[in-house]
């Protein structure tokens, strides 16, 4: 499942062909994916401006103007392709087979921009002027806004029982970590993942928020992961995948300079978990 940094590798592609362009034609070619389309997607989108692509959590909302935003979320395989677009030449990769092109959208700028998704685990849904999404109302803070602090995970740990890799993964204390940044945010800050929220000292909730960022900041910077469906909008790969230090590491020498340990897995909650054992206490 794509997390943050992939979903943010993704908006940052589509943003120049998508921001500023009038969407001249819209297309849904079935009538569900995990959930059933808007009836009203292509009347909705047809005609609209397309005034900003914006990420909540590991969505990407697409604000039309005086029509409320597009929700789209990637899913497991949910791929988004350009196509003949003005600015640059993008070649669709062969393996995007053209039967899983679901919703296409062209624009005043001649592009064709595609949601592609062959296991069919992404949405599209709409979102009215003025209104709200169920699937945003309880998201907690974006991990690289001013709004994430060290304070703000403190109120957020306090009175809680919970292995700290899972409470990361709550969407309600931080929104868009997934299991691969988790599991590398705890390894640079030297944090057990079995370790329970309320055994957290304040002292080190800066250094965990300052890890996250930086992990978050240098996947995007790469593209993302690319380990099974990601691809950047124009089609590349992602590259951070070739960074880890833990993450799909198990039995490897743990890279923290000086410490003899070794990567190990567990699973916790269903999700696969890799840690040293010595340097992360």
């Amino acid at each position: 499942m794509p997390e943050l940094p992939e979903v943010e590798t993704v908006r940052r592609g589509l943003a120049p062909h998508l921001e500023g362009r009038v969407i001249t034609r819209a297309e849904a070619r079935r009538p569900d994916l995990r959930w059933p389309l808007p009836p009203d997607l292509v009347q909705v989108a047809t005609g609209a401006r397309v005034t900003g692509l914006r990420r909540r959590s590991k969505y990407i909302l697409m604000d039309l103007e005086n029509r409320g935003s597009i929700l789209l979320h990637l899913g497991m395989s949910g791929r988004m392709v350009i196509e003949g677009a003005v600015m640059g030449e993008f070649l669709r990769d062969p393996a995007i087979l053209p039967r899983h092109d679901h919703v296409v959208f062209w624009t005043d700028q001649a592009t064709q921009i595609t949601f592609n998704d062959a296991r069919r685990f992404g949405m599209v849904d709409l979102i009215a002027p003025g209104a709200s999404h169920p699937l945003l109302a309880h998201l907690g803070p974006e991990p690289l806004s001013g709004d994430f602090t060290p304070e703000v995970l403190a109120r957020a740990f306090a009175g809680r029982r919970t292995p700290v890799k899972a409470a990361l993964l709550d969407q309600r204390i931080v929104a868009g970590l997934g299991n691969i940044y988790v599991s590398e945010a705890l390894h640079r800050a030297g944090i057990d993942p079995r370790r329970l929220t309320g055994q957290i000292a304040a002292a080190e909730l800066p250094p965990l928020v300052g890890h996250i960022r930086d992990v978050l900041t240098e996947a995007i910077a790469a593209g993302g992961s690319s380990l099974r469906d990601h691809r950047q909008a124009s089609g590349e790969l992602g590259y951070f995948q070739h960074a880890f230090r833990v993450y799909g590491r198990e039995g490897a020498p743990c890279p923290t300079p000086g410490c003899p340990g070794q990567i190990r897995r567990i699973v916790q909650s269903g999700r696969s978990s890799f840690f040293c054992e010595l340097c992360q206490s």
